[in-house]
């Protein structure tokens, strides 16, 4: 659960976030923005009701915070576009805020109320890759021109369901997107984590993320969750990096594409051994 910080110890943090091109032409009327964002946050059954708070009370404090503001107005353009899914399995993604321009602390502001005025949706089962493939859908025709078009993975165990996750990755990444990740490495020790595995950073690095200076921020306690988000969001909305270093509470930024490998189909063996009636409570 711990393997970033071996992973980290080799590792330069000289990252960038580089520019990538658009997946489709731009119209003459889009609005030019200095990333198109997709946040794509896991709500299966594997997070209680309380841990799913946790992660919209998290995005909702960072987009409320001077931090993450002032990142979005020192960009290029000083404007980004964001849109906030939730998925599970397969078949479940919901667009819970649609794209949204933040150009103004009023913007950033109204966005977290919005998160904070509904309750999270449960499903069952874990496709990352179908996030990631109806995540790269919503650039088409969105109305902006992003110099950057990000998609941001939030979820706590490999998939388990859809086409391989690296396959999806690969052909978002073909398309010209970035994917990052957020792994929550924070198993309880409940029943409900039967699916997550103890290197779920080294399996973001190597199996989801990609793309032009893509990266993951593994969490290993929910106390760092908000703090982790917020300096998340400063990478990817500005491509800048927190000036401060992180503290002892606070997550590392790890690069995608780190050296060990991983089993990227460790999720749906895993699905297999319990529907082979393994003993692992249903």
């Amino acid at each position: 659960m711990r393997s970033a910080h071996a992973l980290l110890s080799a590792i330069s943090l000289g990252l960038t976030l580089a520019g990538a091109p658009a997946q489709t032409p731009a119209r003459a009327d889009d609005l030019e923005v200095d990333v198109e964002l997709v946040l794509a946050v896991d709500v299966s059954w594997s997070m209680d009701l309380a841990e799913q708070r946790i992660q919209r009370e998290g995005y909702s404090a960072a987009f409320r915070s001077p931090e993450v503001q002032a990142a979005i107005r020192n960009g290029a353009l000083g404007r980004v576009a964001v849109t906030y899914v939730e998925w599970a399995g397969d078949g479940t993604q919901a667009i819970v805020i649609p794209w949204t321009l933040i150009d103004t602390r009023a913007a950033a502001d109204a966005f977290a109320y919005r998160l904070g005025a509904e309750e999270p949706m449960r499903a069952r089962r874990t496709s990352i890759s179908a996030a990631i493939d109806y995540s790269a859908t919503l650039f088409d025709a969105n109305g902006y021109r992003g110099l950057r078009q990000v998609i941001d993975v939030s979820g706590d165990g490999p998939n388990n369901q859809g086409r391989p996750v690296s396959q999806a990755r690969d052909d978002a990444v073909a398309q010209g997107l970035v994917i990052n990740g957020l792994p929550l490495m924070t198993d309880g020790g409940s029943w409900q984590s039967w699916g997550t595995i103890p290197d779920l950073d080294r399996y973001y690095a190597q199996c989801v993320t990609g793309g032009p200076g893509s990266f993951v921020l593994p969490v290993a306690e929910w106390s760092q969750f908000p703090m982790a988000v917020q300096r998340k969001l400063m990478m990817e909305l500005a491509g800048t990096w927190p000036a401060a270093p992180p503290g002892p509470d606070e997550a590392t930024v790890l690069p995608a594409a780190a050296d060990t490998p991983a089993d990227c189909l460790i999720g749906e063996r895993m699905w297999q051994e319990r529907q082979r009636g393994w003993d692992v409570p249903n």
